[in-house]
């Protein structure tokens, strides 16, 4: 994510974000049915990157279930917050700066690469998919719909319909192995629907 009105929102709302939404202990089951799912797919201490981590709610528990995590954030901001809630050290880069290969058993995208433009979409698969191990874990979050726009604070989204972003990930590689719909209100203040897939190498 490289947007700058996007990240202009970050920085200015990451306290009240992290808040919000950094509290693991509030998640629902759902949302750590996703987390089992995705370390079913780990091997034991396995190392896995949060690429754009927040404030760092999943990195840590992923890191407290026994595994090796990095974190990557394109808001400073956000990055800062990390380290001050959980310690953690987190690169701050974009998605495109991701170009290691074969580094990673795991890679966690919760709701981060539906920042970046559709268009875009494939490369960073590609990108993803290079940097994991054969057969590395990946997960992904997006907001359900269509079509390209801002929200109401100014955030930029990209929408897949379900079917959508299955046939990307499959384009770039992906074994999808399990799928997750629901709604869930966010920083925005509006109950959306999203779609939550687990894929591997």
């Amino acid at each position: 994510m490289s947007d700058e009105e996007t990240l202009a929102v970050y920085a200015q709302a990451a306290e009240d974000y992290a808040d919000r939404f950094s509290k693991v202990e509030d998640a629902d089951v759902d949302q750590f049915s996703d987390l089992t799912a995705f370390f079913d797919l780990l091997p034991d201490a396995g190392l896995v990157l949060d690429l754009g981590c927040g404030p760092g709610q999943w990195a840590a528990k992923i890191r407290d279930a026994g595994y090796r995590v990095v974190g990557m954030d394109a808001s400073p901001e956000m990055a800062a917050l990390a380290k001050k809630r959980f310690d953690l050290d987190v690169k701050v880069g974009t998605f495109d700066q991701l170009q290691v290969e074969a580094a990673y058993d795991g890679i966690w995208a919760n709701f981060s690469l539906l920042h970046a433009p559709k268009s875009e979409m494939p490369e960073h698969l590609d990108r993803i998919y290079r940097a994991l191990k054969p057969g590395g874990a990946f997960h992904i979050g997006t907001k359900l719909g269509d079509g390209e726009q801002r929200d109401h604070l100014g955030r930029f989204y990209s929408y897949y319909e379900a079917g959508e972003l299955t046939g990307l990930l499959q384009d770039a590689g992906f074994t999808v192995v399990r799928k997750r719909t629901g709604s869930a209100v966010g920083l925005a203040g509006s109950d959306d629907t999203f779609v939550i897939l687990t894929a591997h190498g």
